[in-house]
């Protein structure tokens, strides 16, 4: 009769040991899911800060290329204040025509027709306002109509621009390089 209880009580549960065994083959594949999902998340981290300073590199550019092609636009033709004021590697100063005052051209109004993009610690602005964040260098090559290098401001017919920005970790870096034409300049 004793063997038949002590055989039962071995049916019911589980032994120390299988407990043992059992909790150390759960840790280790835990261990093994914790690496697998903090390694996800460094990855995906890492892809998120390269995906904003991607933005940031497209969006200053946008702004840029834009303006800096409109570069002393005179719809009218008479006036001789729109055109590129200042040139350094650092900054960039222009003004154009391009918003009616008092129902006509000729005259510079604001902010959006009297630019200056410059690069202050880490920040493109743009008169004084925030465009981009994380830059790490801003320089500007100043071309004339045979796309030689100039120092005179009223020769630029073409600017070069090199943006170099960065994660907010500085880990990673990209830059880029391009050639915008003024359009209204020269003519």
């Amino acid at each position: 009769m004793r063997n038949k209880r002590l055989k039962r009580v071995n049916e019911h549960g589980f032994t120390l040991v299988e407990l043992l065994v059992a909790m150390a083959i759960s840790g280790i594949v835990m261990a093994g899911v914790y690496s697998v999902y903090y390694s996800q998340q460094k990855s995906y981290m890492a892809q998120e800060q390269i995906a904003v300073m991607q933005q940031n590199l497209r969006a200053a550019m946008l702004f840029m290329e834009r303006e800096i092609r409109m570069a002393g636009c005179d719809p009218t033709g008479k006036a001789v204040d729109f055109t590129v004021w200042d040139i350094s590697s650092s900054s960039f100063h222009f003004t154009l025509d391009i918003e009616k005052t008092g129902g006509a051209y000729g005259q510079i109004s604001g902010g959006n027709e009297d630019i200056t993009y410059v690069l202050s610690g880490t920040e493109l602005r743009r008169n004084g306002n925030l465009i981009a964040e994380n830059i790490n260098s801003l320089n500007f090559v100043y071309l004339d109509g045979d796309n030689n290098v100039t120092a005179s401001a009223s020769a630029v017919r073409s600017v070069e621009i090199t943006l170099e920005v960065a994660t907010e970790d500085n880990a990673r870096t990209r830059s880029f390089t391009t050639n915008i034409k003024c359009r209204n300049m020269g003519l």
